[in-house]
């Protein structure tokens, strides 16, 4: 693995560790108001602010120094570099595009819902 793939892959598993740190707090504040074993565990900080970051700092360590981990993420990496990505007067265009599609079809499918309403209504008259 090179340097630059070794920074992205770093940069992403801390990313990712501190996602799971920030969902783990959440769960337990959720969980908290559920459950009441919960609720008093929560009262000490060592649960309210350890166990988020001590997870987030497990599974960081656990992520950056597994070689099959580490051999994936730098495949990825090497996969992501060979895109080739659309130049941006594409996009542009591509994009105003399905802007008017997406117009013409909320006309044709409102004309269709108002001529089915009106059908219904005079059924049930």
């Amino acid at each position: 693995m090179d340097n630059t793939n070794s920074k992205i892959a770093t940069l992403s598993f801390l990313s990712f560790s501190v996602l799971i740190g920030f969902t783990i707090a959440t769960l337990l504040k959720v969980f908290s108001g559920a459950f009441g074993p919960v609720a008093r565990a929560m009262e000490l900080d060592i649960v309210r602010h350890g166990v988020p970051v001590a997870s987030a700092m497990a599974l960081f360590i656990y992520l950056q120094f597994n070689r099959g981990v580490l051999n994936w993420a730098d495949q990825v990496i090497a996969e992501v570099k060979k895109i080739v990505w659309p130049p941006s007067k594409d996009t542009k265009a591509m994009t105003v595009i399905v802007i008017v599609m997406v117009f013409i079809s909320s006309l044709i499918i409102s004309f269709f819902d108002m001529v089915s309403g009106f059908v219904l209504n005079q059924l049930v008259k």
